[in-house]
């Protein structure tokens, strides 16, 4: 088991979890892991959100990528997936992006990147984990002019910013109607100045909220997380769609002009349907998680579309799509990936799409919301020993209760137990017909759980 990294990168508490010894020695590991076959100097591009602590990680990153003999572009406030998308065109053999992503300030991560600007395996993660903690990290260290150099590389967004224009000047320019105006909530974090530049570039009508981060209002009852400020936003000023971002900018989710939430699985279905109609969706199938609701399922089923699902996080959707030649994928919690424009999640290129989508179908986001059912969905957290969080599979008595539940929905329901990836957790999420039925079955059973893991 892995001992720094988690389902998404390194994610802990700033400066007292995640300190910058910490950061240096990943910085260090990193370099090495990722460029040793290189037969160059390294490049490593470093991008932030807006939390107060991003800057500290930074200062130790740079100063372990610098040791080790790698150089290092800065390119400031940037989201995820535009660090990724540089890290491509630029040929960069790696990249970082510092970000605790939907969390509150307090917290703060680092994901690297490969040069295919891709969320590197489990396996790198590994070796860099063994790097880490071993006597080899000192030798790697640059002396004379083996030394790397740092620069900041700000200026680069410019490119991340034309990139949508080049996919989307022409379909806006040609469906943009009249009284068409979007709310955009940008968490205060790192699509704060970038989303705007793209909307503007576009000639899209937008308002905003949410776009002065400060280092600490970061996700603070804002942003994907927290819609219920752009809901009322929309509705108040009688707006046609409301987009949310989450901190690092890879995750979307909306609001449709009555205040509805489009989530993660709402969007996959609505985007493939208008790629499945322009013969652009490959093997006409949609990759998520087994974490998407049911109704998915039931949406492929009933419109000969295929469903591949994948363990809970983004970066193995990706594997799957790469693996067997799938170009759309994506979660529930509005990371969505279109593999023919980025290889992760880009929540400004989502929300780009649902607006295309909404231009030519010639439907209002609550029209096409409504192509999709969703089931009611509940989570329980059960609290559990840290250690014994992966031994609910061995429990009769749990075994029991789930099989039981499951033979009673016939088809109709579903149970998921997950244990966290970064915390002492189980979830228990249960899906069914019945909201307050399986909010009682999802807390007796994470009772259950508590008790014999506790």
């Amino acid at each position: 088991m892995r001992k720094y990294f988690g389902t998404d990168g390194i994610r802990r508490i700033a400066n007292t979890e995640l300190t910058p010894e910490l950061a240096y020695r990943v910085a260090k590991a990193g370099a090495y892991v990722l460029s040793k076959h290189a037969n160059h100097t390294p490049t490593i591009l470093i991008g932030r959100d807006t939390r107060l602590s991003g800057t500290l990680i930074e200062s130790a990153m740079v100063t372990g990528f610098l040791s080790y003999g790698a150089n290092v572009k800065l390119l400031g406030v940037l989201p995820t997936p535009a660090v990724a998308y540089l890290t491509r065109k630029f040929k960069a053999d790696a990249s970082v992006v510092i970000s605790a992503s939907h969390n509150t300030y307090e917290f703060n991560g680092i994901k690297y990147f490969s040069n295919k600007g891709m969320k590197i395996p489990d396996e790198l993660e590994e070796e860099i984990e063994e790097i880490m903690d071993s006597e080899k990290l000192s030798m790697f260290t640059a002396v004379g002019d083996k030394i790397g150099t740092s620069e900041y590389a700000l200026d680069l967004v410019d490119e991340y910013v034309y990139f949508f224009r080049k996919q989307f000047d022409d379909v806006m320019e040609k469906n943009l109607k009249e009284g068409f105006v979007v709310g955009l909530d940008t968490a205060n974090g790192a699509t704060s100045v970038v989303a705007e530049k793209v909307f503007q570039s576009l000639g899209i009508p937008y308002k905003i909220i949410n776009n002065h981060p400060d280092g600490i209002n970061i996700n603070q009852n804002c942003g994907s997380t927290h819609l219920e400020g752009l809901k009322k936003f929309v509705v108040e000023n009688h707006l046609s769609l409301g987009i949310a971002y989450d901190g690092d900018g890879d995750r979307c989710l909306a609001v449709d002009e009555k205040g509805n939430e489009i989530d993660g699985d709402k969007l996959l279905a609505i985007i493939s349907q208008n790629l499945r109609k322009k013969g652009k969706l490959n093997k006409d199938t949609i990759v998520a998680t087994v974490m998407s609701n049911l109704g998915l399922n039931k949406y492929t089923q009933n419109n000969g579309l295929a469903l591949q699902q994948t363990k809970v996080g983004d970066r193995y959707v990706l594997e799957e799509m790469i693996k067997n030649g799938y170009n759309l994928g994506g979660e529930q919690s509005g990371h969505v990936i279109l593999l023919d424009y980025n290889p992760t999640g880009d929540g400004i290129l989502t929300s780009l799409m649902l607006i295309q989508t909404i231009f030519e179908e010639n439907k209002k986001a609550s029209e096409l919301g409504e192509m999709i059912s969703l089931y009611p969905q509940v989570l329980v957290n059960a609290k559990v020993d840290n250690n014994k969080k992966y031994d609910y599979e061995k429990d009769v008595s749990i075994k029991e209760a789930i099989e039981e539940l499951e033979k009673e929905f016939a088809g109709n329901g579903r149970v998921l137990i997950r244990p966290s990836g970064t915390e002492p957790l189980i979830r228990v999420m249960i899906e069914g017909e019945d909201q307050e039925y399986i909010t009682k079955k999802a807390k007796e059973i994470a009772k259950l759980i508590e008790e014999k893991l506790k």
